[in-house]
């Protein structure tokens, strides 16, 4: 497996960061890493990518541990953190020969320079100095940079900050591309990014994982709800008691949500209810849940 994480801990005096995580990713996934503010999240993939050490638990990166062989674990990762350290001064191209210079490129540095400056959008404004950038092209020279020595785990943390929609299309397409051959873990606040690239999440909330599992699963797992209309005036206890209904709220006019992780049973009880009671159901509607909702229903 390309990352392996094992009953991970990061202490920072008596606060826990990282709490004994445990999660492993595999070539050819691209896994949307979320949580809330202070999760955990840029604590774990820094310590993925050797930038701190655990205090507890291990993490490794294509077979090699983040503590005891460091460098092997930098040469195989492409790393873009939230902040994006870059040196203003310096040109695009100045830059990322600086890069390559760091990774031991070689004679082969020119030609992966001009790749990558393609590849992520940067042919405008090859000439620039990274100062002059817009924060969407400065993120463009960090991504540039976590792809120059062909990584085989990218560790991506807010990747497309800053970008507008067309820059935020062709950086999608590249991550996809990227995917297809490499291990991606990107973190982002943008529940449609993750829907966008994303087939599977990692949910971390005050240092826990809470869930992990396939985007589609992690839908259906969560409560969505049906909303009902009576042409009757309906007691909302009476919904409350079928099988399969969690929680009943009101809606508009003579309407009710019926809060359920299993919408088809639930569908099938409420006819049955209306049979029975002699009620004259005017609509039936069943909503599944967002990722985003997911993500706010988990981390509430």
């Amino acid at each position: 497996m390309s990352i392996n994480v094992t009953a991970l801990l990061k202490q920072y005096g008596e606060q826990k960061a990282v709490d004994g995580i445990s999660f492993s990713l595999q070539k050819g996934e691209i896994v949307g890493f979320l949580g809330p503010n202070g999760a955990g999240k840029s604590t774990t993939m820094k310590i993925i990518t050797g930038y701190l050490p655990p205090t507890g638990g291990s993490a490794s990166v294509c077979g090699f541990d983040v503590a005891k062989a460091p460098l092997e674990v930098r040469r195989r990762v492409g790393y873009l953190p939230e902040a994006n350290p870059l040196y203003p001064d310096m040109y695009i191209r100045e830059f990322l020969e600086f890069a390559a210079g760091m990774h031991g490129l070689g004679k082969g540095a020119s030609a992966r320079i001009d790749e990558m400056i393609l590849r992520t959008g940067l042919t405008p404004e090859r000439h620039k100095k990274i100062g002059m950038l817009s924060k969407g092209y400065k993120q463009r020279v960090g991504l540039a940079q976590a792809l120059l020595h062909d990584p085989e785990v990218l560790i991506l943390d807010e990747p497309t900050s800053g970008l507008d929609p067309n820059q935020l299309a062709d950086i999608r397409r590249l991550i996809r591309e990227l995917g297809e051959n490499k291990t991606v873990m990107l973190s982002t606040h943008i529940m449609q990014e993750v829907e966008a690239l994303c087939s599977r999440a990692i949910i971390i909330n005050k240092g826990h994982i809470i869930a992990d599992g396939a985007i589609s699963s992690l839908r259906q797992g969560a409560s969505g709800f049906i909303q009902v209309a009576f042409a009757e005036e309906t007691a909302p206890a009476d919904l409350e008691a079928l099988p399969g209904v969690q929680k009943v709220t009101p809606a508009e006019g003579n309407a009710w949500r019926l809060y359920t992780a299993d919408p088809e049973t639930v569908r099938k009880n409420l006819l049955q209810f209306a049979l029975i009671n002699n009620r004259n159901i005017l609509s039936l509607q069943s909503n599944s849940l967002s990722l985003e909702d997911v993500f706010r229903e988990l981390t509430n």
